[in-house]
């Protein structure tokens, strides 16, 4: 895998002159200057030394085809090598002695388009390396997944289903040439000695061990830094996020609980020392339970508990005490005295104790004693943040519970146990992180994502296994999907009896399109998506305190919409069916995307928290993501489209309408515009309701009618004045418009605003959707959409050609004298997103890029305005414009009623 892994050598002359050959194939824009650029690339590309020196038993690099990915003026522009294979860190194992952690890479399928507007940003900002690297990288995925050890046989068949050793189905290596010479996985554990040789015969392939420790805390410290919500707290079933200071990272203990227990002093990136540890662990409560309940699998034993009641067995301070307190030294008459100290006195058999109560005071005994063990340890040290991994906790509560109590009780409150969503997987991780030069290192929160796919096994439009046959074989799975439905497909905590290592799904067959062979969902760990593009939006006022959600889901919050999102869902899956032309294969996707997204809704409903932190926003999102997943593309393509043309055909007359007023009614009027139409959004029931009343240019002028100040919130005056201040002056250099949705709502609305600030001297910046979400219009669509609407206006004709939006001087003008000279420019960006929402901590280079000259924030619609960012400050002026379209959200935000308006200025100081 070339991604994230590996530098380019000089070192074989061949392999040299391919990648020059793909270099060469790119032209700088400057036609005067290509051979010298060409030459300057070929020497800075092949004359200097290499940074990572190929031993022959590491894959080698295919630079054939390799391109640069970006400009040519960027000193260390990202390199795409398109056929190397996956094989390069591609995929680490921790064989343990109970569990094998398996954490594998897939790479994303990059576009190398590099349209107009694109080339035109990049000569209005420049070129943007902040954290461009001088090796290779392309975005992608990071996978999780786990078996039991004594199942070792479905790993490896797994592996070789998705030939994971080859560089996964995809790869040009296994489709070309298939062989496993001189594979290198690497490996951490126990396991990857002794079964170092089962590997090779079965795969072909040489484990490279990697020292446990060392895998554990980088495993820990990667995930700590990278994943915003890692880290969490559990007491009294209670789930609590914790935001860790990376300033304030080091130095903790960390404790693993695997068959044993280590514990381990970390103090800092690749400081560490073991200081103590407990053969009393993981393996020991699943070989007693398995022993004492006769249970066929850990999971199945951790169910049991959930059941049991350990007081059966367990003698408690209350037995001891008339079932009173003991309340001088503090303990409760629930405190466990002696683990199954009640079985001494009982003349029963073990056939007369339940398995499930024996599960319970087994799990109790043994946490009770790692988190006491660990708290010592912590207090040895003087240390206050304990996090406990391993794959003993699997997200089990009563487990948590148990431990956070023990370290509470002995603490006396002072120290506070914390766990990982990734627990099982800190060495596996880690040996990944091994690789030479993979990029990882450098990456940060901001350029992760993770989601939680239900496992269609083909995405962005490739099959993800062998050549399959005829379209009947293609669409089996989804078939699987729709019959078997939620009760299989639903991520749940930990599989049912008799199923296997894969916590819950089906084995995996040789063949690469399964119905399900990520068994992540199971632990509820999503896949973590590597976009070394996103950055931080630099006009965050402070993005340590940053919290893009306005509402998070409480059980009641997530409830109502729970029931919103269900009663939209029959009509989001005729459109998305529609979209494709309603063909069977349409149809069958459909049904098994409403099913897949109703089991994600399921288990929310379980537990609010099983995904990480998560509020309104990240639940839409999850909404966009399961469609793509399935293959809907656009699901409101044919409805933009014909809005977009309903709503150009009336643009006209709207921009004579308002070209006859004067300027301080022109301005009141344009946000009154933008406010009416932004109520097309078809994400809004009570809108589409709407939409059965009449034309969408009715609709409108109905809704232009009510819209009467004052406005639930009405700052307009504050910004009307910051605009007519000084009128020899432009109160602004550059705007960023984040637009909502297609139609009325940026034809009607956004764009008659921008005109108005271009023709105050003021650069606009539109910024859309890079990802469909509903009928909102994406960064792909506004150049059409402005194409059109400059034939009726000279000021955004000559703003759109000076943004790069237009590629010649148009005909037909309508309005406007062509003295009028407007060198401003209109220009486009991407946010980064594919959500009705926007987290600000996660947008595209290019926004960040266009954001660092803007004074003036417009952030526009219910998702972008309301349900995020509605507390967000930033350091430029930020005006916030939305129709509440929600009766529930109408009253929770403002005591207010659905159709309110929200008009709120916030000036920089």
């Amino acid at each position: 895998m070339a991604s994230n892994s590996s530098e380019i050598s000089t070192e074989n002359i061949t392999e040299k002159k391919e990648f020059v050959k793909g270099i060469a194939a790119i032209e700088p824009e400057d036609g005067d200057n290509k051979e010298k650029d060409k030459e300057e690339k070929k020497e800075s590309l092949t004359g200097g030394p290499p940074v990572i020196q190929r031993s022959g038993s590491r894959p080698q690099l295919d630079l054939s085809g390799a391109a640069i990915h970006g400009n040519f003026e960027d000193r260390n522009p990202t390199i795409l090598l398109p056929n190397q294979s996956d094989d390069i860190s591609h995929l680490a194992l921790d064989i343990g002695g109970s569990l094998i952690k398996l954490v594998y890479f897939s790479r994303h399928a990059e576009s190398l388009t590099d349209d107009y507007r694109k080339k035109s940003l990049r000569k209005k900002f420049g070129g943007t390396n902040g954290n461009r690297r001088n090796y290779p990288i392309l975005g992608g995925r990071l996978h999780f997944v786990k078996f039991e050890t004594s199942k070792l046989n479905e790993c490896l068949d797994f592996i070789s289903s998705k030939q994971l050793h080859r560089g996964g189905v995809d790869s040009p290596i296994w489709r070309g040439n298939p062989s496993t010479e001189n594979i290198v996985i690497k490996a951490t554990g126990g396991g990857a000695f002794k079964y170092a040789d089962l590997f090779r015969e079965r795969l072909g392939v040489s484990l490279e061990k990697e020292d446990e420790m060392g895998s554990l805390v980088a495993g820990a410290n990667f995930l700590l830094r990278a994943i915003r919500h890692e880290a969490f707290t559990h007491m009294d079933g209670q789930k609590e996020f914790i935001q860790i200071d990376q300033n304030d990272l080091f130095p903790y203990l960390l404790v693993n609980i695997g068959s044993g227990v280590s514990i381990i002093k970390v103090d800092g990136f690749g400081k560490f020392q073991r200081v103590s540890g407990t053969n009393v662990g993981g393996g020991t409560y699943w070989g007693l339970g398995r022993l004492l309940t006769k249970c066929k699998s850990f999971d199945e034993l951790l169910e049991l508990s959930q059941k049991g009641d350990n007081s059966q067995l367990d003698m408690l301070v209350g037995d001891i005490y008339g079932g009173l307190d003991y309340s001088k030294i503090g303990l409760s008459a629930s405190t466990i005295a002696s683990s199954f100290g009640k079985t001494i006195s009982e003349n029963k058999e073990l056939s007369d104790y339940r398995p499930e109560d024996i599960s319970l005071s087994l799990l109790r005994m043994i946490s009770y004693n790692i988190g006491q063990i660990s708290y010592l340890n912590a207090l040895r040290y003087g240390l206050k943040k304990i996090f406990f991994g391993g794959f003993f906790i699997r997200g089990h509560a009563y487990t948590m519970d148990t431990i956070s109590f023990a370290v509470h009780f002995w603490s006396k409150g002072e120290a506070q146990a914390m766990f990982l969503r990734h627990e099982g997987f800190l060495g596996a991780v880690g040996a990944f992180m091994s690789y030479e030069k993979h990029g990882l290192d450098d990456l940060r929160a901001h350029q992760l994502v993770e989601r939680f796919p239900m496992g269609a096994p083909y995405v962005g439009g490739k099959i993800h296994g062998p050549p399959l046959g005829n379209l009947n074989e293609k669409i089996s799975w989804m078939e699987k999907f729709v019959q078997k439905g939620t009760a299989i497909t639903a991520p749940v905590p930990m599989a049912p009896p008799g199923t296997t290592g894969m916590g819950g799904f089906e084995r995996p067959s040789a063949r690469g399109n399964i119905l399900r062979s990520d068994a992540s969902a199971a632990l509820n760990v999503g896949v973590l998506h590597l976009v070394p593009t996103l950055e931080v939006f630099p006009l965050l006022r402070d993005p340590k305190i940053y919290e893009p959600n306005t509402i998070d889901l409480s059980h009641s919050e997530l409830e109502y919409w729970f029931t919103v999102l269900s009663e939209h869902l029959p009509d989001l899956v005729d459109k998305a069916v529609a979209s494709e032309g309603g063909t069977d294969d349409a149809k069958r996707r459909g049904d098994a995307f409403a099913r897949a997204f109703s089991a994600h809704l399921a288990r929310l409903m379980e537990e609010p928290a099983a995904y990480g932190k998560f509020g309104l926003a990240d639940l839409l999102e999850l909404r966009e993501e399961c469609l793509r997943e399935f293959q809907f593309g656009d699901a409101y393509i044919t409805i933009k489209q014909r809005e977009n043309e309903a709503s150009l055909a009336v643009l006209p007359d709207l921009l004579m309408e308002l070209d006859g007023m004067n300027e301080e009614d022109r301005l009141l009027a344009l946000i009154e515009g933008v406010l009416a139409a932004n109520i097309f959004d078809w994400g809004s029931r009570a809108c589409v309701d709407l939409y059965h009343k009449g034309t969408i240019i009715e609709i409108y002028r109905m809704s232009r009618k009510k819209m009467r100040r004052p406005w639930r919130v009405d700052d307009f005056d504050t910004f009307n004045k910051k605009m007519l201040t000084d009128k020899r002056q432009q109160p602004y250099k550059r705007a960023l418009l984040f637009v909502d949705n297609s139609g009325a709502d940026i034809v009607l609305g956004m764009l008659p605003l921008a005109r108005e600030l271009l023709r105050r001297g003021t650069e606009v910046v539109l910024v859309a959707n890079s990802l469909p979400a509903l009928n909102d219009v994406t960064a792909n669509e506004i150049p059409g959409i402005v194409a059109e609407a400059a034939k009726h206006c000279d000021t955004l004709r000559r703003a759109a050609e000076a943004g790069g939006l237009l590629l010649d001087a148009m005909a037909g003008i309508e309005d406007e004298s062509k003295s009028s000279t407007v060198s401003v420019p209109l220009m486009v960006v991407e946010n980064g997103c594919g959500s009705p929402c926007i987290d600000f901590r996660q947008v595209s280079s290019e926004l960040a890029e266009a954001a660092k000259e803007a004074d003036l924030i417009i952030l526009e619609g219910m998702g972008r305005a309301l349900h995020t960012n509605l507390n967000a400050r930033f350091k430029c002026d930020a005006l916030k414009l939305a129709m509440i379209k929600n009766q529930r959200l109408a009253e929770k935000l403002f005591g207010g009623n659905i159709y309110d308006c929200i008009c709120r200025f916030e000036p920089a100081d």
